[in-house]
């Protein structure tokens, strides 16, 4: 038989590219069949029109890219083997912040490989996410309760950047007038650094002082101690905190939250805030990441908490019920005056801690960290008894043992019985326990320091040393969720249960304009858990981590490749962070010429909220400039803007295709009038996935942008993070790019610093991208991107009968997205887009975007991923939803009591002895006769938001309040 049409085939005629196949939705029937509802003959065709040629490489034609053939799954999997076997596990008792754990097979099983955790979105739907959100109240519980203060976040992106964030929120919550921010000598020293890179643009002075003798005199707005030190020591740092309050400033705790089950809790103690990890809560250090940072305030700053916040609040039938709280993406509202630039968190890593603190209950987490110190105490003492100084007398997990000129050897020693020991100096090696420490480890560290050819015998069962009045009861975790869940059926069933509650991309299309919700698949995810992979520690020695680090090294030439730049940086571990790395460059470079005078930053009207905050937190004044009413940057207003701003202008950050989802025409001639005027040009790469094969921002016009791999290049977004923002500059850029004090390959010397606490930021899910990269190739990538444009296209031809699209380009296309205008229907029926998303729910789809960058509006992007069968439903669903929009019009609905006002319909009301609204339960439940084969119930009704600001509750609540 003759070959049957594939999708894609290689440009030689050769074989279908079988990953790229199943990665791209619609078949080659559906392909056609779309092209002609939207008026061309190929997805090529469709590209040249949509595509100004002013960005092409060449009028009408996709940009070449020098990628390796793609790979099918089978042997890019056996690719990522060979590289995960370069790679050398050895024991990891290095410390600094970063612990080998167990992550119990329930949890790594059915949380971080399951798809109905992974691949959820952010829960700004709260009605579809209450899985996610009871998840997240269990781990801000959890840190509240260890840290002992009244209000935890959702989690921060790590440890370095919680710390950074508290400083600026101690800065804007103080009434002093100091710009001085004093740090422990002892904190690790990779926070510290970031400390520096983030205070130096904001004019914070970082004074690192030796905290045992006291503070020093200088004013200061705040205070960091970490809490046991770095060096292991655990001293009471009640005397730092009472000296800190007496001079006006906050006290900040960087406290570990193993250690909190047997040590006194920062709040007791008398601390601000506290700021710290969850790794070693069950989540694999990864060679750095991702992993939950977290922060907790003490009563009057919840309000400034920066990142995410899950409140408690009720729905429309009174029923308790969760959401997020207060500041949720605040940068979209208050743009420059955000207080942060954090627009995520690190949702499936804190769900791992949240579950990991539920498996053991409280009892279970203290028996861990009290064998942890045994083990500690017992290392101590065989090392004493062999000669050698152990620095501090009390200790949780952690030792600095005095080797004069020998601390190189011992730590040589150590590696070649199969442990990494931490060499602090010439004469000081750092020893750390961790919950997977074994006899036989405290054996081969003892036969390292004592020169022995044999393993040798720990001492026996020592004393405490931790101080006696630092000493801790089991005074936390007593929520019915910490002690309930004991055996593994029950952890089992809870954790399918949240599962259940929540609408995530493994049941239904995720249409979100501005976040590609695309498919995350398995063959690229698969790795993320094996051991070469996931136990690497991130200040291994580099040739300990050859497979890791070529995996590093192909991403970053890939992805220089793809974008037209000449270096890239993996470190920054969120798009936020992508930003600021930028930027940073940006200012970096201005300096380095002479042109720190340079610190305007132009940001058009319809930005990502990020940006501006972004540009504020890099040191930079913003100036907004206008856009049209196509949506466009106004080109006259920037004219003015630069001329206004003369010998100012440091940078122009644009997003490419647009916000409002267009590719603007003019995109080429701004870059050239922010060039004349001596600026940098920064295009946002959140919109990248509509250019990737076609156009290079590197080679358009622009000088660095950052990249959303949680977007165009395939990582899930884990309910609303992990994610990965890499960035991507030109060459004159390139030494002003991040580096780390901990590993100097993992960036230039003439570095701007630091953007994250791990040289290489979230490295243990780089191999997803790496994957998607290696299997789809140069062909595969550009199906995507023209998949996912004809597939935008189609939905806005599909839906402008009923719903007008409020922006194209000159050729009446639009780029990924489509913005779909409720406003006049609002103005003429009272049905809001908010109406529209929550009775989406009804028909069992995610709602898209709202009000994002137009106010009453729904963004849609389809991805490439959802096949037309799945393109029809969402167009099935919304042309229903007019229909009903049409009858409240029409006056056969109730303007108030009708099914979208009400949406969503619970199975609880739908079943209820009385039925009172004037439109019949089947019109509520099943609105097209598809879902009665299928249905998804949302748990709850509608939120009422403004009752949980009111009523804020962040913590679990009790038993009680979910009865009826």
């Amino acid at each position: 038989m003759p070959d049957q049409p594939t999708r894609n085939r290689a440009t030689d005629g050769g074989p279908a590219r079988d990953f790229a196949d199943r990665h791209i939705g619609p078949d080659p029937a559906a392909l056609a069949e779309m092209l002609k509802t939207v008026g061309y003959d190929s997805p090529a065709e469709l590209m040249a029109a949509a595509v100004p040629d002013s960005i092409l490489t060449a009028p009408g034609s996709p940009a070449p890219l020098d990628l390796p053939a793609a790979a099918s799954e089978t042997e890019a999997l056996a690719e990522l083997r060979s590289l995960a076997d370069r790679n050398t596990v050895r024991t990891p008792m290095i410390g600094r912040g970063y612990y080998d754990t167990v992550t119990p097979p329930v949890i790594l099983r059915n949380i971080m490989e399951n798809p109905a955790w992974y691949t959820a979105y952010t829960p700004y739907q709260p009605e579809i996410s209450q899985g996610r959100l009871e998840a997240l109240l269990n781990f801000q519980t959890m840190v509240s309760d260890l840290t002992g203060l009244a209000v935890s976040g959702a989690s921060l992106l790590d440890e370095a950047t919680a710390a950074a964030e508290a400083m600026t929120l101690a800065r804007r919550a103080t009434k002093s007038k100091s710009s001085t921010f004093i740090v422990d000598a002892d904190v690790f020293p990779q926070t510290l650094a970031v400390l520096r890179t983030r205070a130096e643009p904001l004019g914070i002075e970082v004074v690192v002082a030796d905290l045992t003798e006291g503070l020093p005199e200088d004013e200061a707005f705040g205070v960091l101690v970490q809490y046991p030190s770095s060096a292991g020591a655990v001293r009471d740092p009640r005397p730092v905190i009472d000296a800190a309050h007496d001079k006006g400033a906050m006290a900040v705790v960087a406290a570990d939250i193993l250690a909190l089950t047997v040590l006194r809790s920062p709040g007791e103690l008398g601390a601000d805030i506290a700021v710290g990890s969850t790794q070693r809560f069950g989540v694999p250090m990864g060679f750095g990441g991702p992993h939950a940072g977290y922060m907790s305030v003490r009563e009057g700053l919840q309000r400034q908490l920066p990142g995410r916040l899950v409140g408690v609040s009720v729905d429309g039938a009174g029923k308790t019920a969760y959401r997020l709280a207060l500041q949720t993406r605040e940068q979209h509202i208050r743009r420059e005056k955000a207080t942060s630039n954090i627009c995520t968190a690190q949702v499936l890593l804190a769900v791992m801690a949240g579950m990991y603190a539920v498996y053991h209950g409280p009892h279970g987490l203290r028996a861990i960290a009290e064998r942890v110190h045994r083990q500690t105490a017992r290392l101590a003492a065989g090392l004493r008894d062999r000669g050698f100084t152990v620095v501090h007398d009390d200790f949780f997990d952690t030792l600095r043992v005095r080797v004069p000129n020998g601390a190189a050897g011992k730590v040589e020693a150590a590696a070649e019985r199969g442990v990494n020991l931490l060499r602090v100096d010439d004469d000081t090696v750092g020893i750390s326990c961790d919950e997977t420490t074994t006899d036989g480890h405290l054996a081969a560290v003892l036969a390292a320091f004592s020169g022995g050819d044999k393993a040798e015998r720990p001492a026996p069962e020592p004393s405490s040393h931790l101080p006696q009045d630092l000493r801790r009861g089991v005074d936390y975790l007593d929520h019915e969720v910490f002690n309930t869940h004991r055996s593994e059926t029950s952890l089992l069933r809870y954790m399918r249960r949240l599962a259940d509650y929540d609408l995530a991309l493994d049941r239904t299309m995720i249409p979100l304009g501005s976040c590609t919700m695309k498919l995350n698949a398995t063959a690229e995810m698969e790795s993320v858990t094996w051991p070469e992979f996931a136990r690497l520690h991130p200040l291994a020695p580099l040739d300990q981590a050859a497979g890791t680090v070529s995996l590093v090294r192909d991403l970053e030439r890939w992805l220089a490749e793809v974008t037209g730049y000449d270096a890239v940086s993996l470190q920054p571990n969120a798009g936020s962070q992508g930003e600021l790395a930028g930027l940073l460059a940006i200012r970096g470079y201005h300096r380095g010429r002479g042109e720190a005078d340079r610190d305007v930053c132009l940001i058009p009207s319809s930005a990502h909220g990020t940006n501006a905050a972004s540009a504020v937190m890099a040191g930079m004044r913003v100036a907004v400039v206008a856009c049209d009413d196509s949506g466009n940057v106004d080109l006259e207003d920037l004219r003015a803007k630069l001329a206004k701003h003369e010998g100012r202008v440091a940078a122009i950050m644009v997003t490419y295709p647009s916000t409002h989802g267009v590719f603007e025409e003019t995109i080429t001639e701004v870059c050239d009038l922010v060039h004349g005027a001596g600026g940098q040009v920064y295009v946002d790469g959140a919109n990248f996935n509509a250019l990737l094969g076609w156009a290079k921002p590197g080679r358009f016009g622009a000088d660095v942008s950052h990249l959303n791999l949680h977007k165009t290049f395939c990582i899930p977004h884990g309910g609303g993070g992990p994610g990965v923002g890499p960035v991507a500059v030109r060459s004159h850029l390139a030494g002003y790019l991040p580096n780390h004090p901990g590993q100097p390959d993992a960036g230039p010397h003439t570095g701007v610093g630091p953007v994250s606490a791990a040289p290489f930021g979230s490295a243990g899910i780089l191999q997803i991208s790496w994957a998607y990269v290696r299997m789809m190739g140069e062909a595969g990538l550009r199906g995507a991107t023209e998949a996912a444009v004809l597939s935008a296209n189609y939905l806005a031809k599909r839906l402008e009968p009923y719903y007008p699209v409020l922006y194209t380009g000159d050729n009446g296309l639009v780029a990924h997205e489509c913005i779909i205008d409720i406003r006049q229907i609002a103005k003429k029926t009272g049905i809001t887009n908010e109406d529209v998303s929550k009775r989406l729910i009804d028909y069992g789809i995610h709602a898209p975007t709202m009000s994002f960058p137009v106010a009453g509006t729904l963004m849609v992007e389809p991805t490439e991923s959802e096949d037309l069968e799945e393109l029809e439903r969402f167009i099935e669903a919304m042309v229903a939803i007019r229909q009903e929009i049409d009858r409240v019009a029409d006056g056969k609905y109730d303007p108030e009591d009708n099914p979208l006002k009400n949406a969503p319909h619970t199975a609880e009301a739908l079943t209820a002895d009385a039925w009172e609204h004037p439109y019949t339960r089947a019109e509520g439940g099943y609105p097209v006769s598809r879902l009665r084969r299928y249905k998804y119930w949302a748990p709850v009704g509608r939120i009422d938001q403004a009752y949980g600001d009111r009523n804020l509750v962040c913590s679990c609540p009790p038993p009680e309040a979910f009865e009826e």
